[in-house]
């Protein structure tokens, strides 16, 4: 026995539920005989009888009773799965990912790469140590540094400056402890910066950016910060000026392939200019 194709039962659903060959032609805009050929072959694929047929219409058969009553269940599930890809899908996805600093950068300037009438939703996410546009784990990615491999379309962004930051009502005292990103989760030169350079001053260290903001705020001891962000936090100072050896450029990436589309086309070409638009805080001139 041939295996049924579900378009061949959603015809008879439509002819069972019309009662005859004209009311599913005028459902489905198929001719009459071409339907009454095709529920002919769906009886010989199945071998039952499905239909009694007469000049008043196509009556359904016990088998087709029976048949009916699956194609229904099948027909809501079918109706179901619509209506979820409906909702889930309407709008694409674009997702943007930087590490904690960046990605926070992101966030606050989300209205500036999608406005009310963007075609599309917007996704911020945090790269971690391993990320990886080859698998697209975003759609576009602001990196440290440039991706050296993989199909990965890229174009130089702002310089990000870095510089020691210290509560402001902390004093200058030079025996001022410090505070680092703990070593199991330091994966940037900035990140392994303050361990490297004054280890034995150590005093408190975390392993999440957001809680370093909060600690040196709170005065538990200076730590360093990027210069947009140490800079226009009001609750802090900078201590002297930049780390220049820090210094490096953001790198805006995007797959290859997935570059082309136009709303990835669109987000790109707005983080480029935001990122063009506040290149003196990143720079870290406005201290």
């Amino acid at each position: 026995m041939a295996e049924a194709a579900w378009d061949d039962l959603k015809l008879f659903y439509h002819v069972a539920s019309e009662g005859g060959l004209s009311g599913a032609a005028m459902r489905t805009g198929l001719s009459a005989p071409t339907i009454g050929r095709r529920m002919l072959a769906l009886e010989r694929a199945i071998g039952r009888a499905l239909f009694i047929r007469s000049q008043q219409g196509y009556r359904l058969a016990h088998d087709g009773q029976i048949l009916l009553e699956h194609v229904r269940t099948m027909q809501n599930a079918a109706d179901s799965i619509t209506d979820w890809h409906r909702d889930a899908f309407a709008l694409p996805i674009v997702s943007v990912a930087g590490d904690a600093w960046v990605s926070g950068f992101i966030a606050d300037n989300a209205s500036a790469l999608r406005g009310r009438g963007d075609g599309f939703r917007f996704c911020c996410k945090q790269v971690d140590r391993g990320f990886d546009l080859t698998f697209r784990q975003a759609d576009v990615a602001v990196l440290h540094e440039k991706p050296r491999s993989g199909n990965v379309a890229v174009r130089r962004s702002v310089n990000l400056a870095y510089g020691i930051y210290r509560a402001g009502n902390m004093p200058d005292r030079e025996d001022f402890p410090w505070i680092s990103i703990g070593t199991e989760a330091a994966w940037t030169a900035a990140d392994k910066w303050v361990f490297q350079n004054h280890e034995q001053q150590i005093h408190t260290w975390t392993d999440s950016p957001s809680l370093l903001l909060r600690l040196i705020r709170n005065g538990a001891g200076r730590g360093i910060l990027p210069a947009f962000v140490g800079d226009g936090d009001p609750l802090l100072r900078r201590e002297g000026g930049l780390v220049e050896d820090l210094t490096h450029p953001l790198w805006i990436a995007a797959n290859d392939d997935d570059r082309h589309r136009p709303e990835v086309r669109s987000v790109i070409e707005r983080l480029a200019d935001l990122f063009r638009r506040e290149e003196p805080r990143f720079a870290g001139v406005f201290a």
